[in-house]
Protein backbone atom coordinates (compact mmCIF):
# COMPACT_ATOMS: atom_id res chain seq x y z
CA UNK A 1 0.00 0.00 0.00
CA UNK A 2 2.85 2.12 0.83
CA UNK A 3 4.40 2.28 -2.75
CA UNK A 4 2.55 4.18 -4.13
CA UNK A 5 3.63 7.40 -2.18
CA UNK A 6 5.54 9.63 -4.31
CA UNK A 7 8.99 11.43 -3.25
CA UNK A 8 8.49 14.63 -1.53
CA UNK A 9 9.49 17.82 -2.20
CA UNK A 10 11.82 19.11 0.38
CA UNK A 11 11.52 21.97 2.08
CA UNK A 12 13.81 25.02 0.65
CA UNK A 13 14.68 27.10 3.90
CA UNK A 14 15.85 23.76 6.30
CA UNK A 15 17.56 21.49 3.11
CA UNK A 16 19.66 24.52 2.76
CA UNK A 17 20.57 24.21 6.11
CA UNK A 18 21.52 21.06 5.83
CA UNK A 19 23.43 21.39 2.89
CA UNK A 20 25.14 24.34 4.76
CA UNK A 21 26.05 22.22 7.44
CA UNK A 22 27.61 19.55 4.94
CA UNK A 23 29.47 22.02 2.87
CA UNK A 24 33.35 21.46 3.98
CA UNK A 25 34.29 25.25 2.90
CA UNK A 26 36.26 27.09 5.48
CA UNK A 27 34.78 29.97 4.98
CA UNK A 28 31.09 29.67 4.46
CA UNK A 29 28.24 31.69 6.02
CA UNK A 30 24.73 30.93 6.90
CA UNK A 31 22.31 33.78 6.08
CA UNK A 32 19.59 31.72 5.28
CA UNK A 33 17.50 30.25 8.24
CA UNK A 34 15.96 32.32 10.91
CA UNK A 35 18.45 32.30 13.63
CA UNK A 36 19.99 34.57 15.86
CA UNK A 37 23.69 34.33 16.41
CA UNK A 38 26.28 36.68 18.42
CA UNK A 39 29.07 38.58 17.10
CA UNK A 40 31.09 35.40 17.46
CA UNK A 41 28.80 33.82 15.02
CA UNK A 42 27.39 31.26 17.97
CA UNK A 43 23.18 30.96 19.27
CA UNK A 44 23.11 32.60 22.41
CA UNK A 45 21.67 30.99 25.33
CA UNK A 46 20.36 34.55 27.17
CA UNK A 47 21.65 35.09 30.44
CA UNK A 48 17.75 35.33 31.72
CA UNK A 49 17.03 32.26 30.11
CA UNK A 50 20.03 30.21 32.11
CA UNK A 51 19.17 32.32 35.11
CA UNK A 52 15.41 30.72 34.90
CA UNK A 53 16.39 27.47 34.10
CA UNK A 54 19.19 27.07 37.02
CA UNK A 55 15.74 28.01 39.17
CA UNK A 56 14.01 25.54 37.84
CA UNK A 57 16.25 22.82 38.25
CA UNK A 58 16.54 23.77 42.09
CA UNK A 59 12.49 23.68 42.39
CA UNK A 60 12.45 19.96 40.82
CA UNK A 61 8.70 20.43 39.64
CA UNK A 62 7.28 16.79 38.64
CA UNK A 63 7.03 16.78 34.78
CA UNK A 64 3.48 16.22 35.59
CA UNK A 65 0.32 16.81 32.20
CA UNK A 66 -0.26 20.88 31.63
CA UNK A 67 -3.99 22.07 30.96
CA UNK A 68 -4.68 21.31 27.35
CA UNK A 69 -4.50 25.29 26.66
CA UNK A 70 -1.54 25.34 28.63
CA UNK A 71 -0.69 27.25 32.27
CA UNK A 72 -2.91 30.36 32.81
CA UNK A 73 0.01 32.31 33.98
CA UNK A 74 1.77 31.81 30.91
CA UNK A 75 -1.38 32.99 28.98
CA UNK A 76 -1.62 36.28 31.49
CA UNK A 77 1.99 37.03 30.52
CA UNK A 78 1.68 36.67 26.66
CA UNK A 79 -1.69 38.84 26.56
CA UNK A 80 0.52 41.81 28.98
CA UNK A 81 3.51 41.11 26.30
CA UNK A 82 1.51 41.28 22.91
CA UNK A 83 -1.84 43.49 24.25
CA UNK A 84 -0.64 45.14 27.61
CA UNK A 85 -2.67 43.72 30.14
CA UNK A 86 -4.56 40.00 30.55
CA UNK A 87 -8.23 40.90 29.12
CA UNK A 88 -11.06 38.77 29.50
CA UNK A 89 -12.18 39.06 26.05
CA UNK A 90 -9.00 37.40 24.93
CA UNK A 91 -9.32 33.61 24.64
CA UNK A 92 -5.18 32.24 24.47
CA UNK A 93 -3.39 29.16 24.39
CA UNK A 94 -0.24 27.66 24.29
CA UNK A 95 0.97 26.40 20.96
CA UNK A 96 3.77 24.08 19.71
CA UNK A 97 5.77 27.21 18.19
CA UNK A 98 4.82 29.81 16.32
CA UNK A 99 3.79 27.60 13.56
CA UNK A 100 1.93 25.28 15.57
CA UNK A 101 -0.15 28.66 16.28
CA UNK A 102 -0.56 28.98 12.83
CA UNK A 103 -1.84 25.21 12.19
CA UNK A 104 -3.98 25.57 15.22
CA UNK A 105 -5.49 29.35 14.13
CA UNK A 106 -6.18 27.71 10.35
CA UNK A 107 -7.76 24.72 11.90
CA UNK A 108 -10.20 26.95 13.96
CA UNK A 109 -10.84 29.18 10.53
CA UNK A 110 -11.67 25.95 8.49
CA UNK A 111 -13.83 24.46 11.55
CA UNK A 112 -15.13 26.65 13.78
CA UNK A 113 -15.88 29.45 11.43
CA UNK A 114 -16.17 27.40 7.80
CA UNK A 115 -13.48 29.89 5.95
CA UNK A 116 -12.12 28.42 3.25
CA UNK A 117 -9.74 31.48 2.03
CA UNK A 118 -7.27 32.91 3.94
CA UNK A 119 -5.23 36.47 1.71
CA UNK A 120 -1.18 36.48 2.70
CA UNK A 121 0.87 39.37 1.58
CA UNK A 122 3.08 39.01 -1.05
CA UNK A 123 5.70 37.45 -0.95
CA UNK A 124 5.45 36.11 2.92
CA UNK A 125 6.97 33.48 4.32
CA UNK A 126 7.00 30.24 2.21
CA UNK A 127 5.66 27.87 5.04
CA UNK A 128 2.74 30.15 5.36
CA UNK A 129 1.78 28.46 2.24
CA UNK A 130 1.99 25.17 3.37
CA UNK A 131 0.58 25.26 6.80
CA UNK A 132 -2.67 26.82 5.35
CA UNK A 133 -3.33 24.83 2.45
CA UNK A 134 -3.01 21.92 4.14
CA UNK A 135 -5.65 22.68 6.97
CA UNK A 136 -7.63 23.18 3.67
CA UNK A 137 -7.65 26.77 2.96
CA UNK A 138 -7.42 28.15 -0.53
CA UNK A 139 -4.66 30.85 -0.11
CA UNK A 140 -4.71 34.08 -2.13
CA UNK A 141 -2.46 36.85 -1.63
CA UNK A 142 -2.47 40.88 -1.70
CA UNK A 143 -0.02 43.40 -3.28
CA UNK A 144 2.90 44.00 -0.16
CA UNK A 145 6.35 44.51 -1.46
CA UNK A 146 7.81 46.27 -5.07
CA UNK A 147 11.14 44.15 -5.45
CA UNK A 148 12.15 47.48 -8.23
CA UNK A 149 11.75 50.42 -5.77
CA UNK A 150 12.44 48.15 -2.21
CA UNK A 151 9.25 49.74 -0.81
CA UNK A 152 6.01 48.53 0.48
CA UNK A 153 3.40 48.91 -2.42
CA UNK A 154 0.67 50.33 0.11
CA UNK A 155 -2.02 51.56 -2.33
CA UNK A 156 -1.99 48.27 -4.22
CA UNK A 157 -2.40 46.62 -0.72
CA UNK A 158 -5.46 48.93 0.25
CA UNK A 159 -6.59 48.86 -2.91
CA UNK A 160 -6.44 44.73 -2.63
CA UNK A 161 -7.91 44.66 0.86
CA UNK A 162 -10.98 47.19 -0.21
CA UNK A 163 -12.38 44.81 -2.47
CA UNK A 164 -12.18 41.64 0.05
CA UNK A 165 -15.66 40.47 0.95
CA UNK A 166 -16.74 40.72 3.88
CA UNK A 167 -15.27 38.50 6.91
CA UNK A 168 -12.10 37.32 4.56
CA UNK A 169 -8.73 36.66 6.80
CA UNK A 170 -6.43 38.56 5.96
CA UNK A 171 -2.81 37.61 7.13
CA UNK A 172 -0.53 40.42 8.58
CA UNK A 173 2.73 40.88 9.71
CA UNK A 174 2.85 43.40 12.97
CA UNK A 175 6.48 43.55 12.83
CA UNK A 176 9.48 42.93 11.37
CA UNK A 177 7.96 41.17 7.61
CA UNK A 178 9.07 37.73 6.54
CA UNK A 179 10.86 37.69 4.07
CA UNK A 180 11.09 41.48 2.96
CA UNK A 181 11.99 43.39 6.14
CA UNK A 182 9.89 46.02 4.89
CA UNK A 183 6.96 47.40 7.75
CA UNK A 184 4.17 49.75 7.72
CA UNK A 185 4.32 52.83 9.24
CA UNK A 186 1.93 53.52 12.41
CA UNK A 187 0.29 55.92 10.20
CA UNK A 188 -0.01 53.11 7.59
CA UNK A 189 -1.26 50.80 10.26
CA UNK A 190 -4.07 52.89 10.96
CA UNK A 191 -5.37 53.07 7.39
CA UNK A 192 -4.80 49.63 7.29
CA UNK A 193 -7.44 48.76 10.28
CA UNK A 194 -9.54 51.42 9.54
CA UNK A 195 -10.08 49.80 6.25
CA UNK A 196 -10.59 46.50 7.89
CA UNK A 197 -13.48 48.10 10.25
CA UNK A 198 -15.09 49.33 7.70
CA UNK A 199 -14.83 46.35 5.40
CA UNK A 200 -15.85 43.64 8.36
CA UNK A 201 -12.88 41.53 7.76
CA UNK A 202 -10.86 39.10 9.70
CA UNK A 203 -6.98 40.00 10.62
CA UNK A 204 -4.72 37.56 11.51
CA UNK A 205 -1.83 38.91 13.25
CA UNK A 206 1.56 36.37 13.05
CA UNK A 207 3.96 38.17 15.30
CA UNK A 208 7.25 35.87 15.05
CA UNK A 209 9.43 38.66 16.15
CA UNK A 210 8.38 41.15 18.43
CA UNK A 211 11.64 43.12 20.17
CA UNK A 212 13.70 43.00 16.60
CA UNK A 213 12.21 45.72 15.15
CA UNK A 214 11.81 49.03 16.84
CA UNK A 215 10.98 47.81 20.55
CA UNK A 216 8.72 45.19 22.07
CA UNK A 217 5.99 48.10 22.98
CA UNK A 218 6.81 49.58 19.56
CA UNK A 219 6.14 45.88 17.61
CA UNK A 220 3.21 45.42 19.14
CA UNK A 221 1.28 48.91 17.81
CA UNK A 222 -1.11 46.74 15.05
CA UNK A 223 -2.26 44.98 17.54
CA UNK A 224 -2.90 47.23 20.50
CA UNK A 225 -5.06 49.65 17.50
CA UNK A 226 -6.69 46.97 16.84
CA UNK A 227 -7.66 46.44 20.48
CA UNK A 228 -9.29 50.10 19.97
CA UNK A 229 -11.90 49.00 17.49
CA UNK A 230 -14.85 46.40 18.08
CA UNK A 231 -12.98 43.74 15.39
CA UNK A 232 -12.38 39.85 15.89
CA UNK A 233 -8.85 39.31 15.82
CA UNK A 234 -6.73 36.32 15.56
CA UNK A 235 -2.82 36.51 17.38
CA UNK A 236 -0.27 33.90 16.83
CA UNK A 237 3.21 34.33 18.27
CA UNK A 238 6.60 32.71 19.28
CA UNK A 239 9.33 33.06 21.22
CA UNK A 240 11.79 30.91 18.96
CA UNK A 241 13.71 34.18 18.42
CA UNK A 242 13.06 36.90 21.39
CA UNK A 243 14.08 34.29 23.49
CA UNK A 244 16.17 31.81 21.91
CA UNK A 245 14.05 29.46 22.70
CA UNK A 246 14.14 27.80 19.15
CA UNK A 247 14.02 23.61 20.24
CA UNK A 248 11.58 24.13 22.81
CA UNK A 249 8.49 24.93 20.44
CA UNK A 250 7.05 27.64 22.20
CA UNK A 251 4.17 30.05 21.00
CA UNK A 252 0.37 31.21 21.28
CA UNK A 253 -2.49 31.45 19.70
CA UNK A 254 -4.94 34.49 21.11
CA UNK A 255 -8.40 35.46 19.72
CA UNK A 256 -9.77 38.78 20.74
CA UNK A 257 -13.53 38.48 20.98
CA UNK A 258 -16.78 40.59 21.75
CA UNK A 259 -16.82 39.74 25.44
CA UNK A 260 -15.37 36.85 27.79
CA UNK A 261 -18.67 34.74 27.18
CA UNK A 262 -17.61 34.14 24.09
CA UNK A 263 -14.03 34.13 24.39
CA UNK A 264 -14.76 31.19 26.72
CA UNK A 265 -16.61 29.47 23.84
CA UNK A 266 -13.43 30.28 21.70
CA UNK A 267 -11.24 28.78 24.20
CA UNK A 268 -13.20 25.72 24.41
CA UNK A 269 -13.06 25.02 20.87
CA UNK A 270 -9.14 25.55 20.45
CA UNK A 271 -9.05 23.18 23.10
CA UNK A 272 -11.14 20.46 21.58
CA UNK A 273 -8.65 21.14 18.17
CA UNK A 274 -5.70 20.39 20.67
CA UNK A 275 -6.94 17.69 22.59
CA UNK A 276 -7.03 15.70 18.93
CA UNK A 277 -4.16 16.96 18.00
CA UNK A 278 -1.34 16.86 20.27
CA UNK A 279 -3.35 16.80 23.25
CA UNK A 280 -1.18 19.37 25.28
CA UNK A 281 1.47 21.43 24.69
CA UNK A 282 5.25 20.83 26.36
CA UNK A 283 5.98 22.39 29.85
CA UNK A 284 9.88 23.32 30.04
CA UNK A 285 9.74 26.20 27.89
CA UNK A 286 6.57 28.02 29.25
CA UNK A 287 8.28 27.40 32.74
CA UNK A 288 11.26 29.44 31.20
CA UNK A 289 8.89 32.43 30.09
CA UNK A 290 6.59 32.10 33.51
CA UNK A 291 9.79 32.50 35.56
CA UNK A 292 11.22 34.99 33.94
CA UNK A 293 8.33 37.16 33.61
CA UNK A 294 7.26 36.83 37.08
CA UNK A 295 10.71 38.50 38.36
CA UNK A 296 10.69 42.06 37.74
CA UNK A 297 14.43 41.37 37.63
CA UNK A 298 14.97 38.87 35.17
CA UNK A 299 12.46 40.42 32.91
CA UNK A 300 14.50 43.51 32.46
CA UNK A 301 17.61 41.64 31.99
CA UNK A 302 15.58 40.05 29.21
CA UNK A 303 14.67 43.28 27.63
CA UNK A 304 18.53 44.54 27.83
CA UNK A 305 18.99 41.91 26.29
CA UNK A 306 16.88 41.56 23.22
CA UNK A 307 17.90 45.27 23.13
CA UNK A 308 21.51 44.45 22.66
CA UNK A 309 20.33 41.96 20.30
CA UNK A 310 18.34 44.08 18.02
CA UNK A 311 21.02 46.87 18.09
CA UNK A 312 23.73 43.94 16.83
CA UNK A 313 21.28 43.55 13.88
CA UNK A 314 20.93 47.39 12.98
CA UNK A 315 24.59 48.03 12.92
CA UNK A 316 24.95 45.02 10.85
CA UNK A 317 22.79 46.67 8.46
CA UNK A 318 24.18 49.33 8.67
CA UNK A 319 27.74 47.80 8.30
CA UNK A 320 26.48 45.88 5.06
CA UNK A 321 25.51 48.80 3.41
CA UNK A 322 28.01 51.20 3.78
CA UNK A 323 30.45 48.43 2.54
CA UNK A 324 28.15 47.86 -0.47
CA UNK A 325 27.71 51.76 -0.85
CA UNK A 326 31.92 52.16 -0.49
CA UNK A 327 32.75 49.16 -2.92
CA UNK A 328 30.68 50.56 -5.60
CA UNK A 329 28.40 47.56 -5.68
CA UNK A 330 25.23 47.52 -8.06
CA UNK A 331 23.10 46.46 -5.30
CA UNK A 332 20.04 48.53 -3.51
CA UNK A 333 22.30 48.67 -0.16
CA UNK A 334 19.79 51.60 0.98
CA UNK A 335 16.55 48.89 1.10
CA UNK A 336 19.28 46.88 3.24
CA UNK A 337 19.78 49.96 5.96
CA UNK A 338 16.31 50.80 6.17
CA UNK A 339 14.21 47.46 6.54
CA UNK A 340 13.93 46.12 10.12
CA UNK A 341 14.39 42.35 12.02
CA UNK A 342 16.21 39.97 11.55
CA UNK A 343 15.81 39.71 7.48
CA UNK A 344 15.90 41.57 4.36
CA UNK A 345 15.04 41.35 0.62
CA UNK A 346 18.26 42.11 -1.04
CA UNK A 347 17.46 42.30 -4.46
CA UNK A 348 20.00 39.31 -5.15
CA UNK A 349 17.86 37.37 -7.91
CA UNK A 350 17.99 33.39 -8.25
CA UNK A 351 21.42 33.02 -10.74
CA UNK A 352 23.46 35.38 -8.17
CA UNK A 353 22.12 33.40 -5.44
CA UNK A 354 23.36 30.31 -6.81
CA UNK A 355 26.77 32.28 -7.23
CA UNK A 356 26.92 32.96 -3.86
CA UNK A 357 26.49 29.47 -2.41
CA UNK A 358 28.65 27.56 -5.26
CA UNK A 359 31.12 29.94 -5.48
CA UNK A 360 31.83 31.62 -2.45
CA UNK A 361 29.66 29.06 0.06
CA UNK A 362 27.35 32.11 1.44
CA UNK A 363 23.88 30.79 1.88
CA UNK A 364 20.76 32.87 1.17
CA UNK A 365 17.40 32.09 0.99
CA UNK A 366 15.58 32.06 -2.55
CA UNK A 367 14.62 35.13 -4.10
CA UNK A 368 17.11 37.05 -1.88
CA UNK A 369 16.49 36.94 1.74
CA UNK A 370 19.29 37.57 3.64
CA UNK A 371 19.34 36.48 7.53
CA UNK A 372 21.75 39.60 9.26
CA UNK A 373 22.08 37.82 12.42
CA UNK A 374 24.81 35.87 10.23
CA UNK A 375 27.34 38.41 9.61
CA UNK A 376 30.10 39.56 12.30
CA UNK A 377 33.00 41.36 12.06
CA UNK A 378 34.72 38.06 11.05
CA UNK A 379 33.06 37.34 7.88
CA UNK A 380 30.91 40.62 6.70
CA UNK A 381 34.11 41.85 4.30
CA UNK A 382 33.88 38.87 2.75
CA UNK A 383 29.99 38.62 2.05
CA UNK A 384 30.58 42.08 0.66
CA UNK A 385 33.25 41.24 -1.59
CA UNK A 386 31.24 38.08 -2.62
CA UNK A 387 28.13 40.12 -3.16
CA UNK A 388 30.14 42.59 -5.19
CA UNK A 389 31.72 40.18 -7.34
CA UNK A 390 28.51 38.74 -8.04
CA UNK A 391 26.81 41.38 -9.29
CA UNK A 392 29.12 42.62 -11.41
CA UNK A 393 29.27 39.23 -12.87
CA UNK A 394 25.43 39.80 -13.65
CA UNK A 395 25.82 43.10 -15.14
CA UNK A 396 28.16 42.34 -17.33
CA UNK A 397 25.84 39.77 -18.90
Amino acid sequence: MLNKIEPSLPDPIMSLMEAYTQDPHADKVNLGIGLYYDHQGNIPVMQAVKIAEQRLVEQQRPHTYPPIEGAPLYANQVQTLLLGQPMARVATVQSVGGSGALKLAADFLYHALSRREIWVSDPTWSNHWAIFEGAGLQVKTYPYFDDNTGLVSFDAMMGALSCLPTGAVVLLHPCCHNPTGSDLTPSQWRSVIDLMHQRRLLPFFDIAYQGFGEGLEEDSFALRETLKTDLDFLVSHSFSKNLALYGERLGSLSICCASPSVASNVKGMLKTLIRRSYSCPPIHGSQIVETVFADPALYQNWVGELAAMRQRIRQMRISLSAALELQGASLDYARIRNQKGMFSYTGLNESQIGQLRHQHAIYLVAPGRMCLPGLNAHNIDYVTAAIVDVTRTTSKR
